[in-house]
């Protein structure tokens, strides 16, 4: 191909190029765009032509212009620009970030006549670069426990109680409101066990159909009952040698209370329909909202069946009552929330954060999360402001306003504390000091020694 049909195509040459291209005279007046660039710019060929480039506010040309050099150019100065970061402010306003590259043009004479820019966006890299920011965050969150998330000492109690849980097989019962992550307890206590490479099955008893609870349970043998068309294991036979959560559990009807009480006397169960005896070997873990003792009173609850499942009893306490725990959750939702939704959305306000620290969440843990997923689809800037999250948060601020939570002090600090102060309250009794914190004996002992503390406090 001739050199003049080469000039006849080169403009439809650049424009198939997808990066953006621009040539500009040496005073910086543009004289060509590509489509590409006027895709990346908003604006239209006729408004860009004959204008100066600095039109387009170049972050990288603004720095530029503010030292004293001999041209106000770099570009020109130095001949080119290679792999540089910066970002434009497009015709609607709005900003891009861009990759550009830039040469001088000369003349057969070597003389400057122009030069060529070359710009790419690369917004989509930077938000998955965020994206990937947030997750390592995420990842190497310091305060977290198996998900759970609070350094108060009232989980780091929990985090102890879990950790001793583990090691046995004794039943464990989770008390909590709703919303204060009992699920991520009982998942806990089975990941950290030696159970962990076996089934962990989660039953809600709440939900269960009031006919149906023991066919779930237990299983049932063809033609038990009309729709019993085949055999069918239970949710026990299919968590053998793992372990079983049933969360609201006080929602069992007593005669399934009877039921269970056998398997866990016996380790076996019996479908449906079927005298023979199944042995199982499952670690039960329960949970429940309600106040079982008040319910063991009442006479709605087994009392025997009480005391076989609240061997290793284990409180978390709502959101109010452990308010230093709310910026580590918000952090935490809030990172979760980058990494989910396609919005670049850097932080949260401090006005924002002391609306949430000062918010009663009734709610308790899930009602914070549902906060964030709001909060990202209604903010429309950078930063979440007290106008992005729900009207009760905001309109409840003159009814709960009062001291902010005590600042977080070390990990290593913290339990010090919680020692000297557990050790002076039982005159130096390291066993019911050890109950105190939720921790063996072993582990008080160690902690004394490591912090130096003499028996009594």
């Amino acid at each position: 191909m001739l050199e003049q049909e080469l000039n006849q195509y080169w403009k439809t040459v650049v424009d198939t190029i997808q990066e953006g291209v621009m040539i500009v005279a040496p005073g910086g007046i543009i004289v060509f765009a590509n489509l590409a660039f006027l895709e990346l710019t908003g604006y239209e060929l006729d408004e860009l032509v004959g204008q100066p480039c600095s039109r387009l506010n170049c972050t990288a040309c603004r720095n530029e212009r503010k030292r004293e050099q001999s041209h106000w150019c770099r570009l020109f100065r130095h001949g080119e620009i290679k792999k540089q970061r910066c970002v434009l402010v497009r015709r609607d306003g709005s900003r891009v970030h861009i990759f550009k590259n830039a040469s001088v043009l000369r003349d057969r004479d070597g003389e400057v006549i122009g030069a060529v820019e070359t710009m790419t966006d690369i917004t989509e890299v930077l938000e998955k670069e965020t994206k990937i920011e947030a997750f390592k965050r995420e990842l190497t969150a310091q305060d977290t426990f198996h998900g759970m998330v609070g350094h108060s000492a009232p989980m780091q109690r929990v985090y102890n109680m879990i950790g001793n849980a583990a090691e046995s097989d004794a039943p464990v019962i989770i008390y909590g409101e709703s919303g204060t992550g009992k699920e991520l307890a009982a998942q806990a206590v089975h990941d950290i066990s030696s159970r962990r490479d076996y089934p962990y099955v989660k039953v809600n008893c709440a939900a269960l159909n009031p006919s149906l609870v023991e066919s779930e349970l237990f299983g049932h043998v063809k033609g038990a009952f009309t729709s019993a068309i085949q055999n069918r294991k239970g949710r026990f036979e299919a968590a053998d040698r793992g372990s079983i959560f049933l969360d609201e559990i006080g929602d069992l009807p007593l005669e399934t209370q009877v039921k269970l009480l056998r398997v866990l006397e016996e380790k076996t169960i019996r479908r449906v329909g079927d005298n023979k005896a199944i042995p199982v070997d499952v670690r039960i873990i329960s949970a429940t909202n309600k106040d079982v003792v008040a319910m063991v009173k009442e006479g709605t609850f087994r009392e025997d069946f009480f005391y076989r499942i609240n061997v290793i009893p284990l409180e978390i306490l709502p959101v109010r009552e452990r308010a230093e725990d709310i910026s580590l959750l918000a952090e935490s939702f809030f990172r979760k929330m980058q990494l989910k939704m396609d919005k670049d959305i850097r932080g949260i306000s401090s006005e924002a954060m002391d609306l949430l620290i000062h918010y009663s969440w009734p709610g308790n843990v899930r009602e914070l999360r549902s906060t964030f997923e709001y909060a990202f689809v209604t903010c429309q800037g950078h930063t979440i402001i007290p106008e992005d999250l729900p009207g009760t948060i905001v309109r409840s601020k003159s009814q709960t306003a009062g001291p902010p939570p005590p600042m977080p002090v070390d990990k290593n600090e913290r339990q010090k504390q919680e020692l000297v102060k557990a050790l002076q309250e039982t005159g130096g009794n390291q066993t019911r000091a050890a109950e105190i914190l939720g921790v063996s004996r072993v582990t008080v002992w160690n902690r004394m020694k490591r912090f130096g503390i003499s028996p009594e406090g």
